[in-house]
Order: C-alpha cells, then structure tokens, then sequence
C-alpha cells in the first residue's frame, strides 16, 4: 500500500492492535540502496512485529536491500509479487512476476542467505490469461523449495493490461476457496490470505480455512476494527476503543510535532478511527481542514475528540428522550 501505511500509519494502528503484524509500504531494492535509509526505514520500536516489503527483480539487490533492512531491525522481509500498476510493472517487479516463478524464487533464495529472519512472499494467484492454479501452486512451489514458508495470497489475478490498479482491486473475481485449497495441500506452509476482506467476522470465518488474515483497505479505511482484533482474532487482549487509541498515539504525536513533522502527516491516517459513530463527520473535518493549516498542533486533534464526545452526548440524550 504505497503512500499508505508509512511510519506514522503503523504506530497507530499499533496503539489499535498489539499482536497484529504491520507491513511497510512497499519499497524498492533500489531506493532502500541508494536512498535515503533514515528518511525511509526508521520506525518507532513500538511498531514491532514490523514486516519490511520490497519490490524487485534483481537477486543481488534485493539482498542488499534485505540486509539493510534487517540492520535497521525489521522482524521480516516480504517481496511483492502482487502489485499491478504501471509503476511497478515498468520497473519488472510486482505482479508482473507471477509470470516468471524461476526468477521469483531465485531472488527469495538470495534474501533468505542475505538475512536471519523470515523471508516471505505476498502474491496474486495469476496473471492475465494465466490458469490461476497452475500459477499460484507452480509459484509456491519454487519459492518453497528456496526456503520460503510463509506466502501471503491476494485471491484474484491482475490483469496487466487493460485494468487501473483500482479495477484490479475489484474486477477480477475473488478466489477464496483456490488459498484454502493450497493450504489443505501443503499444509506444512503458513498461509495468509487477503483481498477484499472488509471486516472481522470475515477474517474469522477465514481462519477456519488459512493460517492468517491479511487487512489493507478495510483497516486503513476504519481502523477502529483494529481495536477488537487482538481479542477476537488472537485470543488474548482487551478491545482499544477509538479514544484510547488517540490518547496512545498523542505521545507519539507530540514527539513528531518538536521534530518538525507535519500535523497533517499523522492526522490524515486517523481520518476514518470513528467510522460509524456520531460525530465521525465533524472528526474528519476537523483533521482535514484545520490539520493542514501551518502550525496546526495536538488542539486539533482535541478538537475533534470534543466534537465526537459532544456527538455521543446528544446521541445519548436522544436515547433516553
């Protein structure tokens, strides 16, 4: 999810969910390499499990890249098979690889020797005119005899032609039960899958087929959902309410402000935290508008808590009238 789930993306969604592990946004070998390695792997140690996702063709570079990354304290290195757009596909990497199984484990092969900790692929289950599962399962297989034993699967193709990467999201039909099938024949693999899986009494009924759930429009859109998943998808914890969560991620928030970051770099991932609730428009446009102003600070964000508090109250109110 490029553009996505940066840094301050994921130290909210940790102050949501502490067992659920996050991802990066996708980077390239290239750009870890020759980029700016502060600017775009440092994260804050509450982030951990924390994955590190790459994108890229060229074995070498990806081990580089994986070693950087595991400097720098990732708990995993993810590469994306799994991308559509134009970007990606310009560059050889992304979806576009579903089409060469070979190279794919070649470059899993050479992370998996770069670094100790897990290496992991997040795919499709085909290409184009590809038979869907003749991909994933030729896919999974190579990659499994390089060492790979965790694939996460986003149940549709993409297609390279012809579709946006947001038709790619919807137009190719889903395929759950083809990733529960590939679970029940090599059970010895962990495997995750993704693709429209919008709340969690979904992911639930997955688990039954799958080792794991992977959320990325549903939990960056209501994040709020995050906050029962340690309870009802892992089993131990206390639900964190949509306040609570703020109230943890202020800290964090204050802190970025005395560096120079921008209010609205954090306040536009908190955009959807009230979903559904009174008071979730004011909440958004609160954040939107006065977070963007030069010099907004935490009283924007108070603002539009005592906006939503005010909401619930006359909800309330209404109620017991």
């Amino acid at each position: 999810m490029m553009d996505w789930t940066d840094r301050h993306c994921r130290r909210l969604h940790r102050a949501l969910s502490r067992r659920a592990r996050l991802y990066t946004e996708m980077l390239t070998a290239e750009a870890v390499i020759h980029g700016d390695p502060a600017r775009l792997l440092t994260f804050d140690p509450a982030e951990h499990p924390v994955a590190l996702q790459l994108g890229g063709s060229d074995p070498v570079r990806l081990a580089m890249a994986a070693r950087i990354g595991e400097d720098f304290g990732y708990d995993e290195i993810n590469l994306n098979v799994g991308c559509p757009s134009d970007r990606v596909q310009s560059g050889r990497f992304g979806a576009c690889l579903m089409a060469e199984p070979a190279l794919v484990a070649e470059c899993m092969a050479a992370i998996a020797a770069a670094v100790r900790v897990p290496a992991t692929v997040k795919c499709r289950i085909g290409v184009d005119e590809q038979d869907a599962e003749a991909s994933l399962f030729g896919l999974v297989d190579a990659c499994a005899a390089a060492g790979v034993t965790v694939f996460a699967v986003h149940a549709r193709k993409a297609w390279l032609k012809g579709l946006s990467p947001k038709q790619n999201r919807e137009i190719p039909p889903l395929d759950y039960p083809l990733v529960w099938r590939l679970k029940r024949e090599r059970p010895h693999l962990t495997i995750v899958i993704n693709g429209a899986i919008g709340s969690l009494e979904d992911a639930q009924a997955h688990l039954a087929q799958v080792d794991g759930v992977m959320l990325g429009r549903a939990a960056y859109h209501t994040p709020g959902l995050l906050g029962q998943a340690d309870r009802r998808l892992f089993g131990a914890g206390e639900d964190v309410s949509p306040e609570a969560a703020v109230a943890a991620y202020l800290p964090y928030v204050r802190s970025e402000l005395a560096r120079g970051t921008h209010l609205a770099a954090m306040t536009r991932h908190m955009l959807g935290l009230f979903h559904g609730q009174p008071g979730a428009r004011s909440w958004r446009r609160i954040l939107t508008v006065e977070g963007a102003k030069a010099g907004a600070g935490i009283e924007v964000i108070e603002r539009a808590l005592a906006a939503i508090a005010e909401a619930a109250e006359r909800a309330n109110e209404a109620v017991a009238a």
